[in-house]
């Protein structure tokens, strides 16, 4: 099976289960949580900001950020996630486009946005440094991008995983990060000096699990979450 069809199958058999976890994130300490970064990192603007949500999944950040007031597309490979954003922004009484998209290949003008924002996509990516390239594409001048992730790739799902999914979802998990590049370099170091190569200026933060993951109703899994604040 090609290794996109492969990776969105995963995440299509994850989606409902996902977008339960997402809407009680949404609701709680870390949905808060998440709002008070967004308002401290987005661009300065009288203005709504253009946002795109790379791997929209459940629609989380595209619920934050449009109850926020922004005008947010996202979008995402999986079809049963797209489902699940648009039924959650519907039921919440939120707006925001979402489109099946891919990632590395995004069908917008050069300078379209103010804030491109992902969240736990690039470890599963084919081909990250085509993705990142593609998003500094689509920023303005100025426009700043955010990048929540962990670094999976010397690690086991099985040793590392604490969410309810089955043996086998975790096997396919594991196969899937052995078989994309990313998973060779420690991260978020590469990131930082692979956007500065793009003339992003970037500030790190290694762990901010503390501050995202405190529900004790949701379930996270053990490697810390990284952010990457990257500048056009």
């Amino acid at each position: 099976m090609e290794l996109s069809r492969r990776i969105e199958k995963y995440w299509d058999e994850r989606s409902e289960n996902l977008s339960k976890i997402r809407r009680i994130e949404f609701d709680g300490v870390d949905g808060a949580a998440w709002q008070k970064i967004f308002k401290k990192s987005l661009p300065k603007s009288e203005k709504a900001l253009k946002i795109l949500d790379v791997g929209t999944g459940a629609g989380f950040f595209a619920a934050i950020l449009s109850k926020m007031g922004h005008n947010v597309i996202g979008i995402d490979m999986s079809s049963k996630m797209l489902a699940e954003a648009q039924k959650n922004l519907r039921e919440l009484n939120l707006h925001a486009e979402f489109h099946k998209m891919n990632a590395q290949n995004l069908n917008f003008a050069d300078k379209t946005f103010d804030f491109v924002v992902s969240r736990n996509l690039t470890w599963t990516l084919p081909d990250v440094k085509v993705a990142y390239r593609e998003w500094h594409r689509v920023l303005k001048i100025g426009g700043v991008l955010m990048n929540f992730d962990s670094d999976y790739g010397d690690k086991t799902f099985f040793s590392c995983s604490q969410t309810k999914i089955s043996d086998e979802q975790l096997t396919e998990c594991d196969k899937i990060k052995n078989l994309v590049e990313i998973s060779r370099f420690r991260r978020p170091k590469w990131d930082k000096m692979f956007l500065e190569s793009l003339n992003f200026s970037v500030r790190l933060e290694e762990n901010i699990s503390h501050a995202v993951q405190r529900d004790k109703r949701c379930v996270y899994d053990s490697v810390p979450l990284f952010a990457i604040h990257a500048t056009k």
